[in-house]
């Protein structure tokens, strides 16, 4: 999802489509657990079933998906997929994909880029414009944090760089330490809102008019509904969680 959208508005969306929710995080937890089912020794699988859990998502559901990635249980065989291109406005957008089917997956992301406006392009069309980062954000209105004791803490554990929003603290990592970020805070007891690599844009652009404006959210909203699709990413300068 866009990284323009505040806490609130994240969680609201993740509310309303908690079932769906469920069936993305399963299938992460899944690919995953390829690497290993234990979590203390495999930091993807651990940060997976941390997210699992904020959504409530049932400790058997977790343990199932676990056991299909390491091959206890028998499952699908997800394959990753990455979408690139543009919707109206000019907005780019790189939709994130684990599917069983590239076929059905493929068609359903284009035919939702066509009906609303937008253009799927080919790889690399617009990820230039983006650099992949470990974000962590940390919810300021959940407790009384001391903005330059968070920092020196991300920092001392690795972290790039904070940004201060009006309601979050935005950790930023390279990929490769955001695990270990991650841990340092939760072990100086800080509480993680969310915690994933992103692509993070290093231009923005938006539709002018409004009309264009809830058709690229409401495309973004689609995308986002489709069970193969994680995550969705666009550049967009606007929070499409408020049209």
């Amino acid at each position: 999802m866009g990284r323009h959208g505040t806490i609130a508005g994240r969680k609201a969306a993740q509310d309303s489509k908690r079932a769906a929710m469920f069936t993305k995080y399963a299938r992460a937890i899944t690919v995953a657990a390829k690497g290993g089912g234990d979590p203390e020794y495999n930091a993807t699988l651990r940060l997976a079933i941390e997210k699992a859990k904020a959504i409530s998502m049932p400790n058997d559901n977790i343990t199932r998906a676990i056991k299909k990635g390491t091959g206890e249980l028998a499952g699908e065989s997800y394959e990753e997929l990455t979408f690139e291109g543009y919707g109206l406005g000019g907005v780019a957008v790189i939709v994130e994909a684990l599917t069983d089917n590239n076929n059905r997956t493929a068609s359903s992301v284009r035919s939702t880029f066509d009906k609303y406006g937008g253009n799927l392009g080919t790889p690399g069309c617009v990820s230039y414009m983006f650099s992949r980062k470990g974000i962590i954000i940390i919810d300021a209105e959940d407790a009384d944090i001391d903005e330059d004791a968070l920092l020196e803490a991300a920092l001392e554990a690795g972290a790039d760089d904070m940004v201060v929003h009006e309601d979050s603290f935005e950790i930023v990592t390279e990929p490769g330490v955001l695990a270990d970020v991650h841990d340092a805070l939760v072990a100086a007891g800080y509480e993680i809102a969310e915690s994933d690599v992103e692509y993070v844009p290093s231009m923005e652009a938006a539709p002018s008019d409004p009309a264009d404006i809830a058709k690229l959210a409401k495309m973004i909203e689609i995308l986002e509904d489709n069970d193969d699709v994680q995550k969705v990413h666009t550049n967009c300068s606007i929070d499409l969680y408020e049209e």
